[in-house]
């Protein structure tokens, strides 16, 4: 239990200045809308596709006042009630896709670097084909071949976010296994008679899988965006189905031209505050985690007491 809290609270005491605040920053934002997601039932004041309470149909398109504090939209449902379960919606779909393109990405870069050949390099075509493809327009696609087989369900959406986020993992994972692979550990493992899924398992995989949590967090807000993208072009999840914020920018649109500002402003406020919390987070841990980009601090060494020497700063990452 130590040690899990110890590293849940390095990447906090390994930072200092600009860097710390952006990670303190992203986890506060990131952890309201994780609360939001975790405690929807009970904090949205009604159910994301609930249209009246008590007998009482709501109020069409009504502005924010006493009982609806971010108004209500032209389906009648409460804007606010939608903004906190489009939360639960978009972290379903971001940890999902995440998870999914570790499963992948993770093993088949590490078996890809490892062995390398025949294999690594039909694995490397099609990673960069699909990397070379632009990510919004291959999610739309893998959208439009999933919406009949799952519809427009979190599975559906998650599945076409992994298929453009999986490449990344592959690569990064991948070159660092290249690399890795010709260490001297390696070589000792293998003179000790170590089998190679041992070797990939034991001592590979926790030295190459480092970056991967910096890029997952980075993957997590484009993901949000994406989601949002795709929800706007009605690809996504619809509005009987789950709440999303991306689907209700759309039905939006048609509020705009009238005045009616709070159907599109607190949906679209929702993606901006969780995509830069999640980017802070992204961006706070990978200069924890990666010493070339690490600011130093200076620490007074304290020289014992008669030594006759001034006390000299020290070097710590």
């Amino acid at each position: 239990m130590r040690r899990a809290f110890y590293a849940l609270a390095r990447p906090f005491t390994e930072t200092a200045g600009l860097a710390r605040w952006m990670l303190v920053a992203g986890v506060v934002l990131t952890a309201v809308f994780v609360i939001c997601a975790i405690f929807a039932p009970w904090l949205a004041p009604y159910g994301f596709a609930q249209s009246s309470a008590h007998g009482v149909e709501f109020a069409k398109v009504a502005p924010p006042g006493h009982g609806h504090p971010f108004g209500t939209d032209r389906l009648f449902f409460d804007v606010l009630s939608r903004v906190i379960w489009g939360a639960r919606t978009a972290l379903e779909v971001v940890i999902l896709s995440i998870l999914f393109c570790v499963v992948l990405g993770v093993p088949l870069g590490i078996v890809s670097g490892f062995y390398g050949g025949w294999f690594d390099r039909i694995l490397v075509l099609v990673m960069d084909a699909l990397y070379a493809f632009p990510s919004f327009l291959l999610a739309i696609v893998v959208s439009f071949l999933l919406i009949d087989v799952y519809g427009g369900s979190v599975i559906a959406v998650s599945l076409s976010l992994t298929v453009v986020y999986i490449p990344q993992y592959y690569r990064v994972v991948r070159n660092t296994t290249l690399s890795a692979k010709e260490a001297t550990y390696i070589e000792a493992a293998r003179a000790i008679g170590a089998r190679d899924f041992r070797i990939m398992r034991r001592y590979l995989f926790g030295n190459v899988v480092q970056s991967v949590p910096v890029l997952g967090t980075l993957n997590a807000a484009d993901a949000i965006l994406t989601l949002a993208g795709l929800g706007f072009l009605g690809l996504g999840i619809q509005s009987t189905d789950a709440a999303e914020w991306g689907h209700d920018l759309n039905r939006a649109l048609a509020d705009a031209g009238a005045g009616v500002w709070w159907t599109g402003l607190y949906p679209g406020l929702a993606i901006v505050l969780l995509v830069t919390g999640l980017t802070l987070v992204g961006e706070g841990l990978n200069e924890t985690l990666n010493p070339t980009l690490r600011r130093r601090r200076l620490l007074p060494v304290v020289m014992p007491p008669g030594s006759g020497t001034a006390s000299i700063p020290e070097e710590q990452s």
